[in-house]
C-alpha cells in the first residue's frame, strides 16, 4: 500500500489586506510540474494588472511510483519573488507549505501594492499570511499517490469503457472525437487492476498510456 500524503482538496482564493495593499493567495492540487506551471500562467494572465504574481509549488518532480524510490517520492519545490525584494516573496510562501508537509500544490500570491512600503519583513508576513489563508480555505486533505492515465477507444467500445471506469470510482475526462479518449487519475495502488479490466472487458481493444 502506497503512503498517504497530505495536500489540498479543491482550487481555492483567499483575500487578505494590509495597510492598502491586497494580497490574494490561489491554491489548488496539483500532480505534476506541468499542471503546476499551467495554474501559474493561468493566474497570471487573470490578474496581469497585479503588480507581482508570486509562485510557489511542491509536486513529484515526475510521476513515479513509489516503490521504484523505496517508497519516497523526490519532490521539486520552487519559488519566485516575481519582482519583490529577494527573499521576501517566494521563499516565505514555500515555507507555508513545507511547515504544513503539504505536497501535490501550487499557489500563486497576486499583489496589488498601496499605501506604504511593508518593508522585507512585513512582506514575508503578508505572503505567508495570504497563502495560509488559501491553503485554509482550499482545505488540507488526506490522500494517495495517483498516476495519469490516458485510454484510448473506438465509440464501439467506449460504452463498455466508460462503464468499467465509472465502476472503478476514479477521477476522469472524456473526449469524444475521432476515437474516444478517457483522461483518468487513478491510485497508484489500483492501476494494474483497472488496466486488466479495461483489456478484459475489451478483449484487448483499448489504447492505454501510461
Amino acid at each position: 500500500m502506497s503512503k498517504t500524503y497530505l495536500t489540498v482538496e479543491t482550487t481555492a482564493t483567499a483575500t487578505y489586506e494590509v495597510r492598502g495593499s491586497e494580497f490574494l493567495g490561489h491554491v489548488a492540487p496539483v500532480d505534476t510540474v506541468e499542471a503546476a506551471e499551467s495554474f501559474i500562467e493561468r493566474v497570471r494572465a487573470e490578474y496581469d494588472d497585479a503588480t507581482h504574481n508570486v509562485p510557489a509549488y511542491r509536486v513529484p518532480a515526475e510521476e513515479v511510483t513509489e516503490r521504484r524510490l523505496g517508497g519516497e517520492v523526490l519532490l521539486r519545490e520552487y519559488a519566485d519573488d516575481d519582482g519583490e525584494p529577494s527573499g521576501s516573496a517566494g521563499k516565505p510562501a514555500l515555507n507555508v507549505l513545507q511547515q504544513q508537509d503539504i505536497r501535490n500544490v501550487v499557489a500563486v500570491v497576486t499583489r496589488y501594492h498601496g499605501g506604504p512600503n511593508l518593508g522585507v519583513g512585513g512582506l514575508a508576513r503578508a505572503y505567508s499570511r495570504a497563502v495560509k489563508d488559501g491553503v485554509d480555505a482550499a482545505g488540507v486533505v488526506e490522500d494517495r499517490p495517483h498516476r495519469r492515465l490516458r485510454v484510448g477507444t473506438e465509440y464501439d467500445d467506449s460504452g463498455t469503457v466508460r462503464g468499467v471506469i465509472e465502476s472503478a470510482g476514479v477521477e476522469f475526462d472524456a473526449d469524444y472525437d475521432e476515437r474516444v479518449r478517457f483522461d483518468l487519475r487513478v491510485p497508484i495502488d489500483d492501476v494494474e487492476e483497472l488496466v486488466e479490466r479495461l483489456n478484459d472487458a475489451t478483449s484487448g481493444r483499448v489504447d492505454i498510456d501510461r
